[in-house]
C-alpha cells in the first residue's frame, strides 16, 4: 500500500498542513507523548451530536439518550487512552473497560489493526487498572464501549502510524511519500525495509507534541466491518485464559462465606468457631458484615466448614416477604394513568414481571491483599473507580494506596457493575491480615446476589377508528440499585440518597426508553418502591419489561382494528431504519405462513441508543411439547424458530454482533417462558442454575437466523443490550397468538414450582455425588 499524508502530521521543522488547526470531517488532532517507546493518544474534541435519524417526534431519546450522555461524559478524558508500539513489533492498549465475554478486546484490537495496517494478532489489548483520572471513562455499561472509544482509539493508532512513517523516512533516508507500509513493515523504493518494532524507540517522543491526522474513510476499511474470530478464543477453549480465580497471587487461599437464611440477614452469634478452626485445612474463620468467612487450603474444605458452622441469625431486610406481598406493595405504589383523551376508546392491561437472577456463569469472586497502609485487589469490575474509591474510604487509606486490577470476567450483563465480593474480600483480608481468594457459591449468588427487580407495568392506549391518539405506560418496580453511579464516587453516592435514588432511576428510565410508533401523545413514567432486595442493572435494565408490555398491547390493538400485527406495526413506524428492519425480518421469517393449531408466529420491535432490532419467532404450544418430561423442570412451550434483524450502524465485528444477538435471544426466551425467582419468607427458593431455568438446550430454537442490516450512518452503535427486549416481546406475542390468551405474568410458568427447594441452613447445599443420576 502506498503511503500518503492522510495520516502523517507535520514532521520536525515542517510547516503545518492545511487545516491542521481545526478538526475536519475525518481530520483529528492527537498527541505523541513523551515516553521511551512510541506512545500516542487522541486530542479532546467536541461532544458528539445525537443521531439525526431518530424517530421524528417529541421523544427525548430521539434528541439525546443515555448512550449520548455517557459518550459525552467520557469524551474529556479520552485523551488518556493511549496506544503504545513495543520494541517486539506489537501494538498495545490498556482498555479502560471490562471484558466479560462481550468481545470488546477483539473489536478494539480491530480498530487499531485497521488504522495501523498491522495484523490483528500483533495487537495486544489488556484491561486497565482503576484510573480515577478517567472519571466517567471507565464504566462498562449501556452498550457504550464501542461508541465512546471508536474515534479516540483510531486517532491514537493513526498518530502512531504517522510517527512511525516519519521515523522510517529518517532511518531509510527517504521521503514519506516514497515509503510503503505492509503488515507493520515499512519499505523504501530500493527494497530496504524496517519493522515497527525497530522504529518504536526512534519514533518515541522526547516531549509531548500535538499532531494532525486523517482517519481512514469507510471505503478504505479492510478490517472494520469484516467478521473476525475472537482474539482470546484459543486461550478460552484451551483453558489458558486467566479469570480472577486463576490469577497467581501468593498466599491468597480459598475463602468462602457462610450466609444468612434470609436476604441480608446478620450474624447474631456463632456457637462453634473454635471447632471450625480445628477442621482440616482451615486457617481462619471470622465474623464479617455479611456472614462468617472461612479461609482454608481448598474450596472443598471451605465448603465443609461453611456447612458445619452453627450460627444464630438476625432478621434480614426482606423478612417475611413473598411474591404476593411484594406484588401488593407494587400495586399500591402505581402512579395513576390519568384521564383518557376524549372522545376515544381505550385498551388497558397490567403486566407482572417477577424477580430474575443476575448471576453470571462465573461465580462472584475477588482476590484481596490488605496490609498496613495499603490494599491490592483483583476482580472483574465494570466500575473499578467506584470500587477503588469505596475501598479507600472503608480502609481510611489515601486513594493512591489502593490498587485495583481489572480481570477478565466470565459473564456479567450488569452483575459486575457491583463489587460485593471485592468488598467482602477486602474486609476478610483486613481482619485476618492475609491475602484471600474469595468465591461465592452458586446458592449465594441466587439467594443473596443481585436480581432484576420485580415490577408491574400498566399500559393504556386510546384510539378512534384506525387512529391512535395516545399511549400511556406506568411502570412500577422494586427499587433498582444504581449505587455504581456513572463510574465514580459522586454519582454513586447521589444514587443512594433518599431523593437521589428515584431521581437517578427516573432519569435512566427516560433516557433509555423509546417509542418507535407514532401513537400520538406518549407518556411513560417510572415509580420505584421497596429497597429491601439486592437489585441491579441487569442487561437492558427496564427495556425488556417495558417493551414486552407495549408490544403485547400493540398486538391486541391490531386485533381490535382487524389488522395484521406486522402490517399494523409497519403502518405506524415513522423511522426508515426501523421499518427496514421490520420488513426484513418479516420477509426472512416468512411472516403470515400457515401454521398448525397450537403454534404461531410473533413479531416485535425495539429501538434504543439509535439502534434497531426486530425479532420474529415461531412457538410450539401443543400438549406434546408442553408436557415433555424434563427433570425438575417446567418445560412449557418451545421456540422453534427465530429471526433477528439488527441495525447498529457500523458493525465493527459482524461475527461478534451475531453472537451478541444470539445471547439476547436466549435472554428473551428465558425471561418470557422459564426464568424467574420465587420469594418466600424473605428468601429466594432457587439455589443454583439447576432450578433457575435459564434457556436450556431443549428450549433453544433449532432454526436461528441473525441478519445484520446494512450500515446507513457510518458510525457504530451499541449492541450488548439491543436484542433482549424485542426477543422477549416477540416470544410473548407468539405465545398469545398460539394459545389465544395474551400472557400477563412473566415468566409464564411462574405459578408452577417444579422443584423441591433446597434448605437455607446450611446455606451451601450438599453437592451431588455424581452427575449421572443426580443422587445426593
Amino acid at each position: 500500500m502506498k503511503s500518503t499524508d492522510r495520516r502523517a502530521g507535520p514532521g520536525p521543522g515542517e510547516p503545518p498542513q492545511s487545516g491542521a488547526g481545526s478538526v475536519g470531517r475525518r481530520r483529528f488532532l492527537g498527541y505523541v507523548l513523551a515516553a521511551p517507546t512510541l506512545m500516542t493518544a487522541a486530542e479532546i474534541g467536541t461532544a458528539p451530536k445525537a443521531a439525526a435519524d431518530g424517530i421524528p417526534s417529541a421523544e427525548l431519546t430521539a434528541l439525546v439518550d443515555l448512550n449520548d450522555l455517557m459518550t459525552a461524559a467520557a469524551l474529556p478524558t479520552s485523551g488518556l487512552i493511549t496506544v503504545t508500539v513495543e520494541t517486539d513489533g506489537t501494538v498495545a492498549l490498556a482498555l479502560p473497560r471490562a471484558e466479560v465475554g462481550q468481545g470488546i478486546t477483539t473489536s478494539t484490537a480491530m480498530l487499531i489493526a485497521e488504522e495501523m495496517d498491522v495484523p490483528l494478532d500483533r495487537v495486544r489489548v489488556t484491561l486497565a487498572d482503576a484510573r480515577p483520572e478517567l472519571v466517567f471513562n471507565q464504566l462498562t455499561g449501556g452498550s457504550n464501549t464501542t461508541i465512546a472509544t471508536y474515534t479516540p482509539v483510531r486517532v491514537a493508532a493513526a498518530v502512531a502510524r504517522g510517527r512511525l512513517m516519519q521515523a522510517a523516512a529518517t532511518e531509510l533516508r527517504s521521503s514519506v511519500g516514497e515509503l510503503t507500509w505492509r503488515a507493520g513493515v515499512v519499505t523504501d523504493g530500493a527494497g530496504r525495509s524496517i519493522g515497527i518494532g525497530a522504529l518504536a524507540g526512534k519514533a518515541a517522543g522526547g516531549s509531548t507534541r500535538q499532531v494532525s491526522v486523517e482517519l481512514k474513510a469507510r471505503d478504505e476499511f479492510t478490517v472494520i466491518g469484516t467478521p473476525r474470530g475472537r482474539i482470546d478464543a484459543l486461550a478460552a477453549v484451551t483453558g489458558r485464559k486467566k479469570f480472577t480465580l486463576d490469577l497467581a497471587v501468593p498466599d491468597a487461599l480459598p475463602t468462602m462465606v457462610c450466609r444468612p437464611p434470609t436476604i441480608n440477614g446478620k450474624v447474631g452469634s456463632v456457637a462453634n468457631l473454635d471447632e471450625i478452626l480445628g477442621m482440616p485445612g482451615v486457617t481462619d474463620a471470622v465474623v464479617i458484615s455479611t456472614g462468617v468467612a472461612v479461609r482454608a487450603r481448598t474450596f472443598g474444605q471451605c465448603i465443609d466448614a461453611v456447612r458445619a458452622l452453627r450460627v444464630a441469625w438476625k432478621p434480614g431486610t426482606a423478612q417475611g416477604k413473598s411474591d404476593d406481598t411484594v406484588l401488593k406493595e407494587l400495586r399500591a405504589a402505581e402512579l395513576p394513568l390519568g384521564p383518557p383523551p376524549l372522545p376515544a376508546q381505550t385498551l388497558e392491561n397490567e403486566f407482572v414481571f417477577h424477580f430474575r437472577s443476575n448471576s453470571a456463569l462465573e461465580p462472584n469472586c475477588a482476590i484481596a491483599d490488605v496490609r498496613p497502609g495499603r490494599a491490592e485487589v483483583w476482580a472483574s469490575l465494570k466500575s473499578p473507580i467506584v470500587a477503588q474509591q469505596t475501598i479507600a474510604a472503608k480502609l481510611a487509606l489515601p486513594l493512591s494506596a489502593v490498587t485495583v486490577h481489572v480481570a477478565e470476567g466470565g459473564g456479567s450483563f450488569g452483575r459486575k457493575l457491583f463489587f460485593d465480593a471485592t468488598l467482602e474480600a477486602v474486609e476478610v483480608s483486613k481482619k485476618i491480615g492475609k491475602p484471600v481468594r474469595l468465591m461465592w457459591h452458586r446458592a449465594d449468588d441466587s439467594r443473596q446476589g443481585r436480581t432484576h427487580p420485580m415490577s408491574t407495568s400498566r399500559v393504556r392506549v386510546a384510539y378512534v377508528g384506525n387512529a391512535v391518539l395516545g399511549y400511556t405506560q406506568r411502570h412500577t418496580s422494586v427499587a433498582t440499585d444504581f449505587g455504581h453511579g456513572f463510574g465514580e464516587i459522586v454519582t454513586a453516592m447521589a444514587a443512594k440518597l433518599p431523593v437521589g435514588d428515584l431521581t437517578f432511576s427516573e432519569t435512566y428510565f427516560q433516557l433509555s426508553r423509546s417509542m418507535p410508533y407514532n401513537f400520538g401523545v406518549d407518556s411513560q413514567l417510572l415509580n420505584e418502591t421497596d429497597k429491601s432486595f439486592n437489585t441491579g442493572s441487569m442487561r437492558n435494565v427496564y427495556g425488556p419489561d417495558v417493551t414486552c408490555a407495549r408490544e403485547l398491547i400493540v398486538d391486541r390493538l391490531a386485533g381490535k382494528m382487524g389488522k395484521d400485527p406486522y402490517a399494523f406495526r409497519r403502518a405506524f413506524l415513522g423511522d426508515a431504519r426501523a421499518r427496514a428492519a421490520l420488513e426484513r425480518v418479516a420477509a426472512a421469517g416468512n411472516w403470515g405462513r400457515a401454521m398448525p393449531a397450537g403454534t404461531a408466529q410473533g413479531i416485535a420491535l425495539q429501538t434504543e441508543y439509535h439502534g434497531v432490532s426486530a425479532v420474529l419467532v415461531e412457538i410450539d404450544c401443543r400438549p406434546g411439547t408442553i408436557n415433555r418430561p424434563v427433570r425438575d423442570g417446567v418445560t412449557g412451550p418451545r421456540v422453534t424458530k427465530a429471526v433477528c434483524a439488527v441495525d447498529v450502524g457500523l458493525a465493527i465485528n459482524p461475527r461478534g454482533l451475531e453472537a451478541q444477538m444470539m445471547g439476547c435471544l436466549m435472554d428473551g426466551i428465558a425471561q418470557t417462558l422459564t426464568a424467574g425467582l420465587h420469594v418466600r419468607d424473605g428468601y429466594f427458593l432457587e439455589a443454583s442454575w439447576d432450578n433457575y431455568f435459564y434457556t436450556r438446550q431443549w428450549n433453544t430454537p433449532p432454526e436461528l437466523d441473525i441478519i445484520i442490516m446494512p450500515d446507513t450512518g457510518g458510525k457504530p452503535g451499541g449492541a450488548g443490550e439491543l436484542g433482549v427486549a424485542a426477543s422477549m416481546a416477540a416470544v410473548a406475542c407468539a405465545y398469545g397468538r398460539a394459545t389465544g390468551t395474551m400472557p400477563t405474568t412473566f415468566p409464564i410458568n411462574h405459578g408452577t414450582l417444579s422443584f423441591e427447594p433446597k434448605p437455607t441452613v446450611p446455606p451451601v447445599p450438599q453437592s451431588p455425588t455424581d452427575g449421572l443420576d443426580h443422587a445426593y
